[in-house]
């Protein structure tokens, strides 16, 4: 079972981010220029708290706000959920269901080093099944491999 530390080893540790005293105008134009979906949001380094776009949906556009005029820290979710490079892929993925979250900063004592997406878990996963089957496919037709 693949850790989160093997996954960001395979996948990069880009952390995109924002202050909060960014505007949200700032931090989509961000998260639309790096395809994500989430930024942490860190203050003298330190995670602070996470901005999605569903934040952005439920706390600017569905309360009539300006994006320009308002600041990460006025949406931002400051209940972070986040997860270690020791845990696997599967615990993961458990914590970001009952959550329901789409982005887990990966931290290492309080040092952000990475983010993972539902994504990245779920191509982990497919690639691990794909494996597996390739491996029992082998198996039932006597391959010595």
């Amino acid at each position: 079972m693949i850790t989160v530390g093997e996954l960001l080893d395979s996948k990069g540790h880009s952390i995109w981010s924002a202050a909060p005293d960014d505007t949200v105008f700032e931090a989509i134009k961000l998260m639309d220029e790096k395809g994500v979906g989430a930024l942490a949001v860190l203050n003298d380094g330190a995670l602070v708290g996470m901005i999605s776009e569903r934040d952005y949906a439920r706390r600017v556009i569905l309360k009539g706000r300006s994006s320009k005029n308002t600041t990460v820290k006025d949406i931002m979710s400051t209940q972070v959920y986040y997860t270690f490079p020791s845990q696997t892929v599967d615990d993961c993925m458990v914590v970001m269901s009952e959550r329901r979250i789409r982005h887990l900063p990966v931290l290492k004592g309080d040092e952000l080093i990475g983010m993972v997406s539902v994504g990245d878990l779920i191509k982990d996963i497919i690639a691990e099944q794909k494996h597996m089957i390739e491996q029992l496919e082998h198996y039932i037709a006597g391959d010595e491999t």
